[in-house]
């Protein structure tokens, strides 16, 4: 058996593993690590293995193979569907069996997302409650219905068993181009899912939109500032320091942002782009909807504060402000690469 830390990575080339790889190939435990990545396509398991990466090629789908790799690792990061209940139930079963032959429970990082706290308000007010990582009683109150629980509930109760150490990391709106060596070599995914939604769908009706009055707030992190989180967690588990389980949730932000004054500023962009007459967004009609079934989501509010991370040392350098900035190159991006296409 090799003496070097096994560490199982799911969602390596996606817009926020990308980042966390690009992370660990310069960490120091890199050298005492054996990283292996769980891969879907041939060209860029040979361009992670290019980087020191080992990989096994497959998908969330292949649940034998989750769980194989989850039972040889003493650390698994989750970072594929934060929603995949049956590759969740893979990887937690393996992880019970690396338990039950060292003797030492597993760290897993998992990833879901600031949207277990969402609430929908259809776009009307802004967010009347802040919830703060740090007070689990609330967080206990969260719903089983809610999004991500499917996967969370379990996690939270295989910790609870004692055979597993659960790190829950929560982006909120992700925004802003990685770099790094996984882009360099172009096998990583670029673009972020909230914003260049709203930016497709305001493209298409040719005009910038939001859900009801458009007063509902998100919390939003550059993706740098997201994928140094889950470095510094990591290195605060690996010494024991850092909490899990009920005390394992890290929600990541710098900021909020009204989600009006994104459509603004993509009306701005369209109309100066040619796209549309007007700068100004309007709310988004039935049919809308009905082209759109996550658009719902855009008329949610969430309100969180990311107090763990930062008591562990991490110190954000992308201000919200950055957010409204990117705009307008992500409205160009567009324009040029899917609405062209």
């Amino acid at each position: 058996m090799s003496s070097k830390t096994q560490v199982f990575f799911t969602g390596a080339t996606g817009y926020l593993g990308g980042s966390v790889i690009d992370r660990l190939l310069k960490h120091p435990t890199f050298a005492t690590s054996e990283i292996t990545a769980l891969v879907r396509k041939a060209d860029k398991a040979a361009a992670l293995e290019s980087l020191g990466i080992k990989t096994v090629l497959g998908s969330n789908d292949d649940h034998a193979l989750l769980e194989k790799q989850a039972s040889l690792s003493d650390v698994v990061f989750s970072l594929a569907n934060a929603d995949d209940a049956e590759a969740n139930d893979a990887i937690l079963r393996g992880l019970k069996k690396r338990y039950e032959a060292t003797g030492k429970p597993p760290i897993l990082i998992h990833t879901n997302g600031t949207a277990i706290v969402m609430d929908d308000v259809k776009g009307a007010y802004g967010a009347k409650t802040v919830w703060d990582d740090t007070d689990v009683a609330k967080l206990d109150t969260i719903p089983d219905t809610q999004l991500h629980r499917n996967v969370d509930v379990p996690i939270l109760n295989a910790d609870k068993e004692g055979y597993l150490k659960a790190y829950f990391v929560c982006p909120s709106t992700v925004y802003g181009v990685p770099s790094g060596k996984l882009v360099d070599l172009g096998i990583q995914h670029t673009r972020s899912i909230q914003i260049p939604m709203l930016i497709g769908i305001s493209v298409a009706r040719k005009r910038a939109g939001y859900v009801g009055q458009g007063l509902n707030i998100w919390p939003a992190i550059h993706i740098d500032d997201n994928a140094d989180v889950f470095i510094v967690l990591y290195d605060a588990a690996l010494e024991g320091k850092a909490g899990h389980g009920r005390e394992g949730t890290y929600f990541v932000e710098n900021g909020h942002y009204v989600v009006k004054d994104v459509s603004v500023k993509i009306g701005e962009a369209l109309r100066d782009l040619g796209v549309s007459e007007t700068a100004e967004p309007n709310a988004f009609t039935e049919e809308d909807f009905k082209r759109n079934p996550g658009l719902g989501l855009m008329g949610t509010n969430c309100s969180v504060r990311a107090t763990r991370a930062r008591a562990l040392g991490w110190k954000p350098k992308h201000p919200v402000e950055e957010l409204y900035e990117s705009i307008r190159a992500d409205v160009e991006w567009h324009l040029k690469n899917v609405a062209s296409a």
